[in-house]
């Protein structure tokens, strides 16, 4: 790798003007161009991309189709608000996804800028169709930056520390860890208990009849790639729908393909939620998100509850329009699922040879690497991942770490398989490095990731 010379000025001018708040610091890369799952920083290095702009480039960097689409859309039409009058690309989008939601019932569509607007919708929609106040989310959940999906989120101090209060009438529960099971529990175990903790609040301070959703990740995504156990989500579902509840889910980051499903609650069997947010990958990237629900849920609200300015902007929607095109037709989803396979045994192997990697997590191209100080202790390492994440960097790898100590991997989903296994190689690498002693972190790094 040539050295980041160009990369650095930049970014030591950049901290004199951007905010601290507003990036979670890793290391030092400043991205000029990318296609498919390739980046090119400003001093010409390239790297495989193992994070996919936080899981929001599914069908891969400057898709042909994608660019397409938004050109010709800006030619006609860059924006005219859906506030007051209509354009095709959002009619036919709107249309398109309440089709493709899960489940039998009609749905309808609110499109808004982001996945936190989207979670914020979730909390109006569930609270004007019930005519209750409270809301449940999950500890270790991410689902925004906005005042409302920042309280539902349970991920990181700093998302309420000195900003507080917060939204009242949320109640966090905690997400159930199958790693990190008690001596001798059984997958029903850790399912009876966690369902227990989620039924306390219940049974002491949280009228039921009081309660408008829980908001639950198919598979949370910030909290490190981490699946609730059938039985589980089964029993909530159930919980929701004998108490008059609403079940909300968050799809921002886990659907359009990610998990080997169309949608991560398709993971788990007939389940069809009354509201579920979705973004990022919606437009490969471009500003959009949308709230989609059961009908009635969504003509629980009149204007101007839940609009914006931009939401549901021409280019955006023809973004997504050529996005899902894309995952239909390229037969991503099925890409997902076998690429994911293929990538877990790669795992399962290193994990046979490097015992820092305490529990290899995946549902399609969507993986949470964990990797410990003793695989018995199941102790964090946080330090161990660092290195890792900095060695495949300088070696032309982009992966993160959640929660401090386990690697993110969720490469576009377009990710061929010589890129693929070169990057899986590199991590090997990477893990043997690390046993070795031989890897250093820069110095005044500051603090790496969430």
């Amino acid at each position: 790798m040539s050295n980041l010379e160009k990369a650095s000025r930049l970014i030591d001018e950049e901290n004199n003007y951007y905010a601290r708040s507003a990036r979670i610091n890793y290391y030092n890369l400043v991205i000029d161009h990318a296609h498919g799952a390739t980046l090119v920083d400003v001093d010409g290095n390239k790297y495989i991309d193992l994070l996919a702009s936080a899981s929001a480039i599914n069908v891969g960097h400057t898709n042909e189709r994608v660019v397409k689409a938004i050109s010709d859309q800006a030619q006609k039409l860059i924006h005219y608000t859906p506030a007051y009058f209509h354009h095709v690309p959002g009619i036919e989008l709107s249309k398109r996804l309440a089709e493709i939601a899960p489940g039998n019932s009609p749905k309808m569509v609110s499109f808004g800028n982001s996945g936190s607007d989207a979670n914020d919708a979730i909390i109006k929609f569930s609270r004007a169709y019930t005519g209750r106040q409270y809301i449940v989310s999950y500890m270790g959940s991410y689902h925004g930056s906005t005042y409302g999906s920042q309280t539902l989120s349970g991920t990181s101090l700093n998302m309420t520390r000195k900003i507080g209060p917060m939204l009242p009438g949320v109640v966090h529960v905690p997400y159930p860890d199958l790693y990190r099971r008690y001596k001798g529990e059984s997958e029903h175990d850790v399912a009876m208990r966690y369902f227990d903790s989620f039924k306390a609040p219940f049974e002491s301070f949280l009228p039921a009849d009081e309660t408008a959703c829980v908001l639950i990740e198919p598979i949370q995504g910030d909290g490190g790639i981490v699946k609730a156990p059938e039985e589980y989500m089964q029993l909530v579902y159930k919980f929701c729908h004998d108490n008059g509840i609403l079940f909300a889910i968050d799809e921002v980051n886990q659907g359009l393909g990610r998990t080997g499903k169309m949608w991560g609650i398709q993971q788990y069997k007939n389940i069809e939620p009354d509201l579920m947010s979705v973004g990022k990958s919606l437009a490969s990237g471009m500003p959009l998100s949308a709230v989609i629900g059961k009908k009635d849920v969504m003509q629980s609200l009149d204007a101007p509850a839940h609009l914006f300015t931009t939401s549901g902007n021409p280019v955006c929607s023809a973004a997504s329009l050529a996005t899902l095109d894309v995952i239909k037709d390229d037969h991503l989803v099925e890409k997902s699922a076998k690429d994911g396979e293929y990538a877990k045994q790669r795992f399962l192997d290193m994990q046979k040879r490097h015992p820092m990697i305490g529990d290899v997590r995946m549902w399609g191209l969507n993986g949470g690497i964990e990797l410990v100080k003793d695989p018995e202790t199941k102790e964090p390492d946080n330090d161990a991942a660092t290195k890792v994440i900095y060695y495949a960097f300088a070696h032309g790898v982009v992966i993160i770490t959640l929660a401090g100590n386990i690697l993110r991997f969720q490469p576009p989903l377009v990710i061929p398989r010589a890129q693929l296994d070169q990057a899986l190689q590199v991590l090997d690498d990477a893990f043997t490095a690390v046993e070795s002693g031989n890897v250093t972190v820069p110095k005044n790094t500051g603090k790496i990731g969430w």
